[in-house]
C-alpha cells in the first residue's frame, strides 16, 4: 500500500491566516499605486486598487474568503487609522462648544435629507417599475 503524498494547497494558507490577507490586500493597493503613476489617471492608487479587487471579486476570479480575516482585522482596528483626525480635532477646542453644536446639527440634517431624498428616489423608481409591468 502506498500513501500518496499530498502538497497543501496555499489557497488554504491564506484563507486561514489574516497576515497574508492583510499582505494581499496591501498589494492590491500598491497595484493600484503603480498603475495610477504609470498611467497618470488622477485617482488615488487605493481607490484602484480596491477597484481592481472589486472587479476580480465579482467576476469570482478571486474568492472572498482569501480577504475575510485580513477585511475583518482592518475593520476591527479601524480607529487606529482615525487617530491623525482626532488629534486635529483636540487641536481646535471651539469644536466641543456651540461652533462644534453647529457643525454636528448641519451634519445630522444634511445626512437626514440625503436619506430622504434616496428613500423618495427609490420609492419613485419601483413606483415606475411596477406601473411599466401592467
Amino acid at each position: 500500500m502506498t500513501i500518496a503524498r499530498r502538497w497543501p494547497d496555499p489557497g488554504d494558507f491564506v484563507r486561514r491566516n489574516g497576515l497574508p490577507q492583510i499582505a494581499l490586500l496591501l498589494a492590491f493597493w500598491l497595484a493600484g499605486e503603480a498603475l495610477a503613476r504609470l498611467t497618470g489617471v488622477p485617482l488615488p492608487g487605493g481607490l484602484l486598487g480596491l477597484g481592481l479587487l472589486f472587479a476580480l471579486l465579482a467576476t469570482h476570479t478571486l474568492d472572498v474568503r482569501l480577504f475575510k480575516r485580513g477585511a475583518d482585522w482592518f475593520l476591527a482596528e479601524m480607529l487606529l487609522f482615525f487617530v491623525p483626525a482626532v488629534l486635529g480635532v483636540l487641536d481646535h477646542r471651539e469644536l466641543f462648544g456651540l461652533t462644534g453644536l453647529k457643525i454636528l446639527l448641519v451634519i445630522v440634517l444634511s445626512t437626514a435629507a440625503v436619506m430622504r431624498v434616496t428613500a423618495f428616489a427609490v420609492e419613485a423608481g419601483l413606483r415606475a417599475g411596477r406601473d411599466d409591468a401592467r
